[in-house]
């Protein structure tokens, strides 16, 4: 066959569709005709390669040749410089390192898109740096060739020489499949060109003799093949080394366009047969319709489902135990809030540990937060296996909770009373034997585990299991053990003692050691010893008081004129330093345990200097009242002893209940008669109002500043109208201020029915009372109580208003220095009856004044009308 009928054919075949360029056919080809004995293609004149290179075109086959080397390496490869030859033209430029200056055809090109099937030149074209062209047909053994290849390259898998550099003798043949093999660019062959290259070559008949397609059907597999030209064949280095001396091949196909084994298309040929499969097989056809007509079948049913879902609940959906998938959202809400509105009202039991209880949702501030709960429901799924599978499964959504921050924490707070604190190791004594506790853990509530249990649970738990942590003690047994036989055990093993002065001793025996000695956490996993000074000092000071002197202030006698009473200087013992020795005492083994006690000087509040230099000479004031027996007289003279001898210096204020303090029962005050919302009644202290009336006008006279008083709520006849005062603890205080530029001194004292206050010091002033008259009368109303212990009949009395004037005029000149009135309105005395219990209660009831009694003795709520006073 005509190598131009072999072209027409391949035109055809190939038509619009570029075939891959595979060397490895043209050694095929050649290799046949070799077997057959013909010669190879004679070599044709070199052409110019400029015009006829594709730009990025490579030689070399996709299937044996598989592109090595790096872009680096073949980007230096294009650019290294073209070699000189001793041609008698100037030849093509070399492309690459590994490719010789090959000459091509000059007016047969081979056929367009076809890999380089043609014989190459046998004898023309020089070799590359400068070695001379292998004889034609030479072939190399398998042991490798004896000179350099005529394509100027490794032949064999020896190292790959240089760029125009020949592969030196008995070098092995390269294995154009190996990574050393590289692609290299050579000229287009061109249409005059053809007809001699494919002159000799049929490849009709080459194919039938040399192309093995098992060969191919394992090279296509990736496993080993036996066709010739791969290098698993035995004679593949002659027939590798045979095509080494062909020429150059072809130029590629275009990327992607390849098809068959061996193409340059995206695929590498991995894909060729089943592409070949698909197009060839009926078979292929009907399952690849099959398959569109299933696919298109399930896209409808998937946009049929979406259509008929939108708006619903997703499948499978259960919201706290409640299946609301597929419902309309409105009904699936209605659902929801039928069943978990009510839960959160209902009492849930709850398990700490071994403890049960139970809560109530609500109650604890707990419940449902619809919207976050509804964005957990979510939409629709868009995903079709998500939709296909809600067909068969079960999607729980938790509810979302809505928490009241202060009713939770109040809850737990209230649940913390379960909790089991640990056990604190530490020492105490049973008599004077130490004995050791041994710590153990305790458990808690877990806070924030047990929060979150409630606000996940709370709506689908049948118990609530909330968890605890355990609470470790806060103190080792190894120091336990240290602070027992350190300290504990010497402590109580013999007695300590103090020395006095004048010989005075006091002493603590191991019995009283042990009252004293404790042991609490340190708070770094240790014991800290304590003493208790309170009760050491209990103990101690009483057997060395008589070696103490107590400090006295001057104070004044009045036998006749003021008489300053020297102070007296203290001699106290510090026990506080005293027993700062302590520790170390009982710390000590063997050795006496004892020390000395230490002594301060304590002046006294009014020295003796002070006391002359107050200028208290003479009365500034002074008042008596009378009219009090029993249990009245008693509490009033118990307060005229506490208040006699007060001493306020210039400028300082005199306050009755900061003076005495509270006046209980303990103090010596007793039970007796005060007024109670104008009704007579009894509390502890009763009477103390004369007293105060007595000192607040000895004070008036004086002419010493108010600081602060209040009158009585109802008018008592034995005191002066609008010039008397009552006092409560803590609640009504009688206060003056000494505004003189000397000291005064308060006497006071009373016998069974009088009791008279005298304010000594240096008179400045003297001072009037007018008392204006009585205005504006109030008849009292009637109080109807029952009859018994509790009921003081009275007569009752009117109320009215009255105003007081003080004039204060200087003492030597007499020139007024302050006016000041004061008006007072007493409400009227109720009229008290006291009947049989017999009587209708709602009378009783009705008869009471409005706000009705109160406790005795308890305070007033506005004006004082429960105040100590004498009836």
């Amino acid at each position: 066959m005509s190598s131009e009928s072999n072209t027409e054919r391949g035109d055809r075949r190939d038509h619009g569709r570029p075939q891959p360029t595979d060397g490895g056919l043209r050694q095929l080809l050649d290799t046949g005709r070799a077997q057959q004995g013909q010669q190879s293609a004679p070599p044709t004149e070199p052409v110019e390669q400029a015009g006829n290179v594709a730009p990025g075109w490579r030689g070399g086959s996709s299937w044996l040749n598989p592109r090595a080397g790096s872009a680096a390496q073949r980007s230096e490869a294009d650019q290294a410089p073209p070699a000189s030859g001793p041609a008698s033209g100037s030849g093509p430029s070399r492309t690459s390192p590994h490719a010789p200056d090959v000459s091509r055809p000059a007016e047969r090109p081979g056929p367009p898109g076809r890999g380089p099937g043609a014989p190459a030149p046998s004898g023309s074209g020089p070799a590359p740096g400068g070695a001379e062209p292998a004889p034609t047909g030479a072939s190399s053994a398998p042991g490798g060739p004896t000179g350099p290849t005529a394509a100027g390259r490794p032949s064999g898998p020896g190292p790959r020489s240089g760029p125009g550099q020949a592969t030196p003798a008995g070098s092995a043949p390269a294995d154009p499949t190996g990574p050393e093999y590289t692609t290299q660019q050579f000229a287009r062959p061109t249409a005059a060109s053809a007809p001699a290259v494919f002159a000799d070559a049929d490849p009709d008949d080459a194919p039938t003799e040399v192309f093995d397609s098992s060969a191919l059907t394992q090279r296509l597999s990736g496993g080993p093949s036996s066709w010739p030209g791969h290098p698993n064949n035995p004679t593949s280095a002659d027939i590798l080394a045979q095509g080494e001396k062909s020429g150059p091949p072809g130029p590629p196909r275009g990327p992607g366009k390849g098809r068959g084994t061996g193409g340059s298309g995206d695929d590498d040929g991995r894909f060729a047969g089943a592409r070949t499969w698909l197009r060839d097989s009926a078979n292929a056809r009907r399952v690849l319709l099959a398959a569109a007509i299933v696919f298109g079948v399930a896209l409808v049913g998937y946009i049929a489902d979406l259509v008929m879902t939108s708006g619903k609940i997703p499948r499978g959906v259960e919201v706290a135990g409640v299946a609301i998938g597929g419902m309309d959202q409105d009904a699936a809400r209605a659902k929801l809030q039928e069943t978990l509105d009510p839960r959160s009202g209902e009492a849930v039991p709850v398990k700490i540990a071994d403890v049960q209880t139970e809560l109530v949702p609500a109650a604890a501030g707990l419940g449902v937060d619809w919207d976050a709960t509804w964005e957990r429901v979510g939409g629709q799924p868009l995903n079709p296996a998500s939709r296909l599978l809600s067909f068969v499964a079960t999607r729980k959504v938790t509810v979302a909770s809505s928490v009241d921050e202060t009713a939770l924490d109040r809850t737990f707070e209230e649940l913390k009373v379960h909790d089991q604190p640990p056990v604190e190791g530490g020492i105490h004594f049973e008599g004077t034997r130490p004995v050791e506790v041994n710590p153990v853990s305790g458990r808690v509530l877990d806070i924030a585990a047990a929060r979150t249990v409630l606000t996940e649970q709370w709506a689908t738990a049948s118990t609530l299991d909330l968890p605890v942590a355990v609470a470790p003690p806060a103190v080792r047994q190894d120091a336990i053990d240290a602070a027992m036989h350190q300290i504990a055990e010497p402590a109580v093993s013999a007695p300590v003692s103090y020395t006095g002065k004048g010989n005075g001793t006091a002493g603590l025996s191991p019995e009283q050691i042990a009252t004293i000695v404790g042991f609490v956490p340190d708070g770094h996993g240790g014991l800290r010893v304590e003493f208790d000074h309170k009760v050491a000092t209990d103990l101690l000071a009483p057997q060395l008081a008589a070696t103490e002197v107590e400090p006295k202030d001057a104070t004044f006698t009045f036998a006749g004129a003021p008489t300053v009473v020297p102070a007296v200087v203290g001699d106290k013992i510090n026990w506080a330093k005293t027993l700062e020795q302590l520790p170390a005492m009982l710390a000590a083994t063997g050795a006496p345990r004892t020390t000395p006690a230490i002594y301060e000087r304590i002046e006294p509040k009014l020295t003796t200097q002070a006391a002359e230099a107050l200028g208290i000479n003479e009365t500034m004031g002074e008042f008596t009242t009378s009219g009090f027996t029993g249990p009245s007289g008693v509490n009033i003279r118990t307060v005229a002893q506490e208040v006699d001898g007060a001493v306020v210096k210039p400028g300082d204020t005199f306050s009755l209940n900061t003076h005495t303090g509270p006046r209980t029962a303990a103090e010596g005050y007793v039970e007796s008669g005060i007024i109670d919302h104008g009704r007579p009644s009894k509390a502890v202290g009763g009477g103390i109002s004369q007293f105060a009336t007595t000192l607040y006008n000895a004070a008036y006279f004086a002419g010493l500043e108010d600081a602060g008083h209040t009158e009585h709520s109802y008018y008592i006849s034995r005191y002066p109208a609008a010039r008397e005062a009552t006092v409560f603890d803590g609640a009504i205080d009688l206060q003056f201020r000494n505004n003189t530029p000397h000291g005064i001194y308060i006497q006071a004292f009373a016998d069974s029915s009088e009791v008279t206050v005298r304010i000594w010091g240096t008179k400045t002033v003297n001072v009037e009372s007018i008392t204006g008259d009585r205005t504006k009368p109030t008849e009292p109303e009637t109080i109807t109580l029952p009859e018994g212990d509790d009921c003081i009949a009275s007569t009752g009395a009117p109320g009215f208003t009255i105003s007081d004037t003080r004039v204060i005029t200087d003492i030597n000149t007499g020139a007024e220095i302050s006016r000041h009135t004061r008006t007072v309105k007493y409400d009227p005395v109720p009229e008290v009856k006291c009947e049989s219990p017999d009587k209708e209660k709602q009378e009783e009831a009705g008869d009471e004044p409005s706000g009705g009694s109160r406790p005795s003795g308890s305070a007033p709520s506005s004006r004082p009308s429960s105040r100590p006073g004498s009836r």
